[in-house]
């Protein structure tokens, strides 16, 4: 496998988009949060909601994607670093996952916060 720097933007993309297929294949919780982005987005398509929502939406679903993307690659590494159980590999991983829940409590929050200005207007 060649390294990514120095790379042409075209190949790097590449490589990311590569990660993305390997990551939606291997887990189911990245394949059920991608699942809750597309009704998010028909949502906010049918709504109509102004532009600084999208962004605020956008943003929180990207989040979310992205922790859960950083949370495979890491559990995957570690995984190949240190095959056995160990208590300090649990707490690793646990805190990948708690970024996650985080990241979605988050996006719950805009959710939440978006509902509640579509109602008073």
């Amino acid at each position: 496998m060649s390294t990514q720097k120095n790379q042409s933007f075209r190949r790097r993309l590449g490589f990311a988009l590569a990660g993305l297929a390997h990551a939606l294949k291997a887990e189911r919780s990245l394949r059920a949060q991608a699942a809750v982005f597309v009704p998010v987005v028909a949502a906010l398509t049918a709504l109509r909601p102004g532009a600084l929502w999208w962004a605020a939406v956008m943003l929180s679903s990207a989040g979310v994607l992205a922790a859960e993307l950083f949370n495979t690659a890491l559990e995957a590494l570690v995984d190949h670093l240190h095959p056995q159980q160990h208590p300090r590999v649990r707490i690793v991983k646990d805190c990948a996952a708690a970024a996650v829940l985080i990241a979605s409590l988050g996006a719950v929050a805009v959710g939440v916060a978006l509902a509640v200005h579509l109602l008073r207007r």
